[in-house]
Parts: C-alpha cells; sequence; structure tokens
C-alpha cells in the first residue's frame, strides 16, 4: 500500500506534511510525499515566516516519478496555493492513482466563516473542480458552506444534513468536519459536541460525534485527515475509520489544551498516537 500526500512544508507549527507524513507511515503504509511550499511556521499567528512557492520544482519531480512508474494506492492532498497547483494536482491524479485507487481532497481554503486571505471565488471554484474528480472530500464546515454557496452565517444545525446532500452533487462520498451540535444531558444541562456528518461505504450519510473542547487549535483538520487516510489504507470501512480519526484528534486536543501548549505550535499528537495505533490493530483483526 504506497500512499502519496500532497501539501506544503511548515517547519514549525504542527500540520500539513509534518502530520501527515508520521501518522500516515505510523499506520503502517507506505507515505510518499510531494511538497507544494516551504515555509519557516505556518501562517496562522505567526508573523515574519519565510515563505517559498515549490510550483516550478513539482514538474521535474513528477517526470523523475514517471521515469520510476510510480503508483498510488492512495492520493491525498491538502493546501495548494494557487489555481496552478490545483491544475497539478488534476494531472497527478491522472498519471499517478491507480484504476481502482482512492482520491482524497482536504479542500484547504478558510475557517471560522471567512477565506484565508489569499484566496478569492475563482480559487473556490477552481477546488470545486478539483472535488469533483476526488473519490472523498473533508472539507471543515467553512469549507464545505463556500464550495456549496451556502451562508455561513445562517447555518444551524439543521443545515448539515442540507450541505451534504449539496457536496454530494459533485463527489460522492463528501464529509463535513467542526459541526456543532447541542443537546441535553442526564441531567439537562445543555452540552455541545462536535460532529462531522459523513457518506459511509453504501452512501448513507451517518453522524459521528465527540466531545467539543474549547479553544482554537491549529493543525486540527491536518490530524484528522491523515488518521482517516491511514485507517483507510489499511483496509478499514469508512464509519470505522471516521471514529477512529475522529477519536484521535479530539484525544490530541485533550492532551494539547491539558499541556496549555500555545495553540499555534499544533496539537500534541505524539502522546496519542500509540492509542490510534492500538485502534487501528482491532479494527484490522476484526476486518480479518
Amino acid at each position: 500500500m504506497r500512499v502519496l500526500a500532497i501539501n506544503d512544508i511548515s517547519c514549525v507549527g504542527k500540520c500539513s506534511l509534518t502530520v501527515s507524513l508520521p501518522i500516515i507511515s505510523a499506520s503502517g503504509v507506505t507515505c510518499d510525499i510531494l511538497p507544494t511550499a516551504i515555509l519557516s511556521t505556518h501562517t496562522g499567528g505567526f508573523s515574519g515566516y519565510t515563505f517559498r512557492d515549490l510550483s516550478e520544482d513539482i514538474p521535474a519531480i513528477l517526470a523523475h516519478w514517471k521515469s520510476l512508474n510510480l503508483k498510488y494506492d492512495i492520493i491525498i492532498s491538502g493546501y495548494l496555493g494557487s489555481i496552478d497547483q490545483i491544475k497539478m494536482v488534476k494531472s497527478i491524479k491522472k498519471d499517478f492513482l491507480k484504476p481502482d485507487g482512492l482520491m482524497v481532497v482536504d479542500p484547504v481554503m478558510g475557517d471560522n466563516g471567512i477565506l484565508y486571505a489569499h484566496f478569492n471565488q475563482k480559487f473556490v471554484e477552481e477546488m470545486r473542480g478539483l472535488c469533483s474528480i476526488a473519490d472523498l472530500i473533508v472539507p471543515n464546515l467553512t469549507e464545505a458552506c463556500f464550495l456549496t454557496g451556502t451562508d455561513y452565517s445562517s447555518v444551524t444545525e439543521s443545515s448539515y444534513e442540507i450541505i451534504l446532500a449539496k457536496l454530494k452533487k459533485f463527489c460522492a462520498r463528501p464529509s463535513v468536519t467542526g459541526c456543532d451540535i447541542s443537546k441535553k444531558d442526564d441531567a439537562g444541562k445543555q452540552t455541545t459536541s462536535c460532529a462531522i456528518y459523513y457518506t459511509d461505504d453504501n452512501g448513507a450519510t451517518k453522524i459521528y460525534s465527540t466531545e467539543k473542547i474549547e479553544g482554537s487549535f491549529h493543525g486540527a483538520g491536518d490530524v484528522y485527515a491523515s488518521a482517516l487516510v491511514g485507517a483507510l489504507a489499511r483496509g478499514i470501512k469508512m464509519e470505522k475509520a471516521v471514529q477512529i480519526a475522529a477519536d484521535f484528534t479530539k484525544n490530541s486536543i485533550a492532551q494539547t489544551a491539558l499541556e496549555q501548549t500555545e495553540a499555534r505550535y499544533g496539537l500534541n499528537s505524539e502522546s496519542q498516537m500509540y492509542a490510534y495505533l492500538c485502534e487501528l490493530h482491532q479494527a484490522c483483526k476484526h476486518n480479518g
């Protein structure tokens, strides 16, 4: 099993490839990488960071890979800094994904209802085109709203399934992360859970929720997407893979909050890796 992760390298602040590579590799499969840019730190919460776009280097890398006849069982794309890079990923799917392979797109564009600074509506449209050739997409709620033309400010709990249905019009197996669900506990106290609305292997809409931990935690989406791909690469069905990845992410957030690590430095997922791998092992045994 061979996975290709396409994303940037942020040297400090755990996210993108510095998250994807260790998590997917630890799951027990080969993970190759294609860096789209290299930054001294990520752009959230840091100033004065360096940035080098690697678009000019990518064609030579791909030409070398073609000479090696490389093919991938799974390709996952994350942060893409330009429309040209979106077009490159479309070409990469065509040239390097096996006929029965899985194309996963994490359409990194924004958060909290706002697009990241240098993205615009044209970029959203191009990203929607990339999502339309994917087998599985994992946008957060903000990104799902932009992809479907939904007004983020008007979203309520009743909107989540509607948004998922809109995503299904151009991708067979979408999911939406970061959906808050309110409910009352046994004592009648109002609580909030963080839910994932997703499409299972049979096309049915499913929901999986975990405890919501207050705060902003950078890199959580990358941790979730990487853990999900790691589980899918091991042959675990979507429903169980979502559960394992969501629990791993929630536990990593909880550990980060407990240790009071600065949010901009990313999640303390390393301490939760053993539990994640044990869950993978148990799920694989059950599959077998």
